[in-house]
């Protein structure tokens, strides 16, 4: 019998250097430098001017609860051991969403506006996926 295997990022030259700051345990986004916008996934140039190369900056991990649901039905057989989790959109402080697993969290205790911290669960092959847990 052949074990489910959870999928790993798509990394492509255009989100390598998040992934690679996912592993160091440091969460990133970018800013432009013309205009000032905060984009997040990481894009080769800005949304709002099309201006091109975007700086990096390093979050600092810390937001709210935008939104979040349960799963309850695993989507592929290798979830089937995770279920039920929760998927949570997330407000960080310097302006950007981010869709991470909620850990460590009560379902009682689960509302919009908890405030949470990203932390990263490692994966096979050096990568990390960042995942929000409460702050404490």
């Amino acid at each position: 019998m052949t074990t489910a295997v959870k999928p790993s990022p798509l990394i492509t030259a255009d989100t390598r250097s998040f992934w690679d700051a996912c592993a160091r345990g440091v969460l990133t986004y970018q800013r432009c430098a013309a205009c000032g916008h905060v984009q997040f996934p990481a894009r080769p140039f800005c949304t709002v001017c099309r201006a091109a190369g975007p700086v990096e900056e390093r979050s600092a991990g810390v937001g709210a609860i935008h939104s979040h649901t349960t799963v309850h039905r695993a989507p592929t057989p290798a979830f089937k051991d995770d279920v039920p989790y929760v998927v949570a959109l997330v407000d960080l402080d310097e302006g950007f969403r981010l869709m991470a697993n909620l850990r460590d969290c009560p379902p009682a205790a689960i509302r919009i506006g908890l405030r949470v911290r990203v932390t990263f669960e490692p994966l096979a092959g050096g990568c990390a996926l960042p995942q929000v847990r409460p702050l404490e």
